[in-house]
């Protein structure tokens, strides 16, 4: 068991307070203060597109759960990782309860072996369908993940 601490900080910096002028900026705040991520609404929410918003973290959580849990699957079968690189999509719709929702996130690794590190298409869709199983963040949310690969 254990324990993950973040936060968040905001100011209001508009002259007034109303839906449309409000400033939805803010950091996402970790490790006590040490890490700052600059952080909005998404932009259809009168939010900085410049900033991440909730939705890209939460997609962004899944798709590092996941390959951290592939990494760690290749470590213990001895088959080197050079590079792993996601695209991951989340997909904001009605959920069944009428509700807008992260209905459901697609990942897209590409994944390159070191040489000599042969995989099949079959190894690396068990591997997929086993970081799956063992991320964390996935096992906590009822938002479909699925993977496509990309390679």
């Amino acid at each position: 068991m254990s324990e993950h601490h973040a936060g968040v900080r905001w100011k209001r910096t508009s002259a007034d307070f109303t839906y449309a002028s409000y400033n939805r900026a803010h950091e996402m705040v970790f490790k006590g203060g040490a890490i700052t991520l600059a952080a909005s609404a998404t932009p259809a929410y009168k939010g900085d597109a410049d900033r991440v918003d909730p939705e890209e973290a939460f997609v962004a959580s899944l798709s590092s759960c996941h390959m951290l849990t592939f990494l760690a699957i290749c470590a213990l079968k001895k088959i080197t990782v050079e590079v792993y690189d996601d695209v991951a999509i989340g997909y904001m719709e009605k959920g069944a309860n009428g509700k807008m929702q992260i209905t459901r996130v697609v990942l897209n690794p590409e994944v390159r072996f070191a040489d000599g590190a042969n995989g099949t298409a079959a190894m690396l869709a068990d591997f997929h369908h086993q970081a799956h199983d063992g991320c964390f963040i996935a096992n906590a949310v009822t938002t479909e993940v699925t993977v496509s690969q990309r390679s």
